[in-house]
C-alpha cells in the first residue's frame, strides 16, 4: 500500500519504519523541508529518534498535497497542540476513495477539548477514522521491541482494517469499538505521569509511585465515564497498559517533566530546554477544565495543573492531596 505518516517526530518516524518492514511504501511528511533534507543525508532523524537507522526507500517531503497524493492510508502523528491546525492544512487533500485515516496522537484541543479523532473528521471530512493507542514507546518500537496496542474505530470493521494494516510479529494490535475511552485513556494517562514523576524528584519511593498509579487510574475512570466512555476500556492497552509505561519508564517524557518540577524547576525552563512534546502538561489544562465543566472529581490532575498553571510547588500539591478528606476507597 501507499501509505503517508503526517508528522517527522519519533513516533511518526517508529510507525512509518514498522509500515516499511511489512513492505509497505511510507512517505512521512514534515513541516520544514532544511530538516527533512538533513534526515535524507544523514539517514536518521537525529532530533527525534537518534540512533535508529533509516532506510534509503523512506520517501520525506514537506508539501502537504504532495504527500498525500495516491494515499491509501494516512496516519496521523502530530501532537495535540498542532493537532487541528496540521489537520487544516490537509483539508480537502486526502481524495482517494475509502481511505482509511489513523490517529496516533494522545490528547485533547486545548481550546476546543474535542478529541483528535473529532477534529480529523470533522477537519480531513472523512469518516473512516480510527485511532491506535496503548503503552508504545516509539524507541522500543523502532528497535523491534514486542507491543501490544488498540485500534479503534466507532465502527468495528473500520478498527478491523487499522489492526490488519498495523498488526505484526512484534506489534500485535487488538480492537475496539470504543474510541471515546481509549482516546481518554491515552490523554489523561499522561497528565497522571507528571504526578509520578514529581513525586520520583521530590525523592518519594514505591509506595508513593504506586498511590499515584492506583489512584490516576480511578480518576481516568472516573473522568471516562461521566464522558460516555466503557469502564472496561481503562483496565486494557489504552488504560492501565498505557498509564504504567508512561510512568514508570525511561523513555517517557511527561515523567521526565514531573520529575524536574519535583526537584524544583520552573516549567517554563523545563518546557524550553525540550526538544520533543510533553502532552501531559498542555493536556492538564484541558482535562482540569472539562473535568470541571462535568463534576468529576480529578484530585491528581488538580494538582497537576496547580503546579505547571498556578505556581504551586511540587511539594505543596503532595501536602494537599494527602490533606484530603477521608472516604472509601470505592
Amino acid at each position: 500500500m501507499n501509505i503517508t505518516i503526517i508528522g517527522d517526530g519519533g513516533w511518526g518516524t517508529a510507525i512509518g519504519l514498522l509500515l516499511h518492514s511489512y513492505g509497505h511504501r511510507v512517505t512521512l511528511w514534515g513541516p520544514f523541508a532544511e530538516y527533512l533534507d538533513e534526515i535524507r543525508a544523514s539517514r536518521e532523524n537525529s532530533r527525534y529518534l537518534p540512533g535508529i537507522a533509516l532506510p534509503d526507500d523512506l520517501r520525506w517531503i514537506a508539501d502537504p498535497a504532495g504527500a498525500v497524493a495516491g494515499a491509501e492510508a494516512v496516519v496521523l502523528a502530530v501532537p495535540s497542540k498542532f493537532y487541528s491546525s496540521v489537520c487544516a492544512s490537509f483539508a480537502g487533500l486526502i481524495t482517494t476513495p475509502g481511505t482509511l485515516v489513523v490517529s496516533l496522537t494522545k490528547g485533547l484541543c486545548e481550546k476546543t477539548h474535542r478529541r483528535m479523532s473529532e477534529i480529523a473528521r470533522s477537519t480531513l471530512g472523512l469518516d473512516t477514522i480510527a485511532v491506535l493507542s496503548g503503552p508504545s514507546h516509539a524507541e522500543e518500537v523502532a528497535r523491534g521491541i514486542p507491543t501490544a496496542v488498540v485500534a479503534a474505530a466507532d465502527d468495528e470493521a473500520i478498527a478491523q482494517r487499522a489492526q490488519q494494516l498495523f498488526n505484526g510479529p512484534l506489534f500485535r494490535v487488538y480492537t475496539s469499538t470504543d474510541t471515546l475511552g481509549v482516546e481518554i485513556g491515552g490523554a489523561v494517562k499522561n497528565v497522571i505521569a507528571i504526578a509520578v514523576g514529581a513525586s520520583d524528584g521530590l525523592g518519594f519511593g514505591d509506595n508513593t509511585r504506586a498511590a499515584l498509579i492506583t489512584r490516576g487510574l480511578a480518576e481516568i475512570t472516573r473522568f471516562g465515564i461521566a464522558l460516555g466512555a466503557r469502564p472496561e476500556t481503562f483496565s486494557g492497552l489504552s488504560g492501565v497498559g498505557d498509564l504504567i509505561v508512561t510512568c514508570t519508564s525511561r523513555h517517557s517524557r511527561n515523567h521526565a517533566v514531573g520529575e524536574r518540577l519535583g526537584r524544583g524547576e520552573n516549567i517554563e525552563a523545563i518546557l524550553g530546554s525540550m526538544k520533543m512534546v510533553a502532552e501531559g502538561v498542555w493536556n492538564a489544562r484541558a482535562i482540569h477544565s472539562l473535568a470541571q465543566t462535568h463534576g468529576v472529581e480529578m484530585p491528581i490532575t488538580d494538582a497537576v495543573h496547580a503546579v505547571c498553571y498556578e505556581s504551586f510547588s511540587a511539594r505543596t500539591a503532595v501536602e494537599t492531596l494527602m490533606a484530603r478528606d477521608m472516604k472509601p476507597e470505592v
